[in-house]
């Protein structure tokens, strides 16, 4: 993802610096859920800088997700050229309600379908259900552009990160009547301890983004303390969702360290151990990325 794939971030990006690096991790880990094709911050970062950085404080891969067919294409490009890269590739929950109506959502599936063949693309997401910005007018899209993408995973045999947005019964009624992928991933974990102990039970993974450290989520601290250790992930979300302290500053993958040390502490583990988990559980999750084999291959 060269410089001219960058793209502005959605709210017009803030004129402020990244934050300084933060004391690096003695065994790596992996951003499960970034998007570095958002361009933020006073002087954006490049994709190797982003990546660059992130290998110095000890986070040794990420995966690339793409919303849209555009983002999608160039994740999987990304991810085939980056060996510190993988690949998600999906429609967002609210870009279905607009391609249905211009009569374009096939068409854009088709691309996420073929897209999901390839080697390095590891992931069908972000796909589910986001009910905080679609009215009833836009749920019969989003369900049907959710279900195909779970019939996309299974056919590819690759995981599948859920966006899940004021929706968590409907997303959870839908893979147990369509019947999720065996690798399902709750990407930025939005419920408490009740969804936490319902997707546990049905094998599914639970992602932690830097929303776990702010004041006002101890619904997300109490989710986590309950998740089975073996079950758990973490990802940025860049450049969005930047852990305490340094919110209202762009997030990117070189931060992951913050959220980490959060949650050890949440948890009383030790942090190389926890670190040593988060990593076990991304490659059972997503592969390799040292290779072109797929997870469970």
């Amino acid at each position: 993802m060269s410089a001219d794939h960058l793209r502005t971030r959605s709210d017009g990006g803030r004129p402020v610096e990244y934050p300084p690096l933060p004391e690096g991790l003695a065994v790596g880990v992996y951003d499960n859920h970034t998007h570095l094709e958002i361009a933020d911050g006073a002087l954006p970062l490049s994709v190797h800088e982003h990546l660059e950085r992130a290998a110095s404080v000890g986070v040794i891969g990420a995966v690339q997700v793409g919303t849209d067919v555009a983002t999608s294409r160039r994740s999987a490009e990304a991810a085939a050229r980056e060996p510190r890269l993988l690949a998600a590739v999906a429609l967002h929950p609210n870009e279905a309600p607009e391609l249905e109506a211009a009569g374009a959502l096939d068409d854009a599936l088709a691309v996420i379908d073929e897209l999901a063949a390839q080697p390095r693309v590891r992931a069908v997401g972000e796909t589910g259900l986001d009910w905080y910005r679609t009215g009833e007018d836009g749920r019969p899209a989003q369900f049907r552009a959710f279900e195909a993408h779970i019939d996309i995973a299974k056919r590819h045999d690759v995981a599948m990160q859920i966006h899940d947005r004021d929706a968590h019964d409907d997303v959870v009624a839908t893979l147990r009547r369509v019947g999720a992928p065996e690798r399902t991933v709750f990407h930025c974990f939005s419920g408490g301890d009740e969804l936490a102990r319902l997707a546990a039970s049905e094998g599914w993974y639970l992602s932690f983004a830097g929303n776990v450290t702010f004041k006002n989520a101890e619904n997300l601290r109490d989710a986590l303390r309950v998740a089975p250790r073996d079950r758990i992930l973490v990802e940025t979300d860049a450049p969005y969702l930047t852990p305490a302290p340094l919110r209202g500053r762009p997030n990117a993958p070189y931060l992951v360290p913050h959220t980490v040390r959060f949650m050890a502490e949440v948890l009383g583990a030790d942090l190389d151990e926890l670190c040593a988990d988060l990593a076990s559980n991304t490659r059972r999750v997503y592969g390799s990325w040292e290779d072109e084999a797929r997870a469970g291959e």
